[in-house]
């Protein structure tokens, strides 16, 4: 899947927004129904989930980072983004689900301070009663 730009910032949170995801949707139609709603949290599997989480790291939403975050490995508050940090775009190298448990391959790019950088990440998540959560993930160089 090929790397998509995210949304400039000033557009960001308004639902005709392209969603930052990069799936060229608008945001209220795609990750933001996850955000809040009638399906706040229940994004349908891992990929969806993680693709949420990467627009709530965009759009600063800590709070449904927090509750999408497994109990056993969340922590207890998310500090606030440097200021001037600007993500440019995610990208879905590979995912794979398993009953209840799932995998997503990803990099997501961001600038901050003139500075380029890279976040290489495998995730794992896990479906409880229903519902997808971050457990944790591996760094990748």
């Amino acid at each position: 899947m090929a790397a998509r730009k995210a949304p400039e910032a000033d557009a960001a949170g308004s639902p005709a927004a392209p969603c930052p995801c990069g799936s060229g949707r608008p945001l209220a139609a795609c990750c933001g129904r996850w955000h809040d709603g009638a399906e706040r949290l229940q994004a349908p599997d891992p990929q969806t989930l993680m693709r949420s989480r990467y627009s709530a790291f965009v759009l600063d939403r800590r709070d449904y980072l927090l509750d999408t975050w497994h109990p056993s490995t969340r922590p207890a508050a998310i500090e606030p983004p440097p200021a001037g940090l600007r993500w440019l775009g995610l990208e879905v190298r590979a995912h794979r689900q398993d009953g209840d448990r799932g995998e997503v391959s990803f990099v997501a790019r961001s600038k901050l301070a003139g500075r380029a950088n890279r976040l290489q990440e495998i995730s794992r998540f896990v479906r409880e009663e229903g519902r997808w959560f971050y457990v944790d993930g591996d760094l990748r160089d």
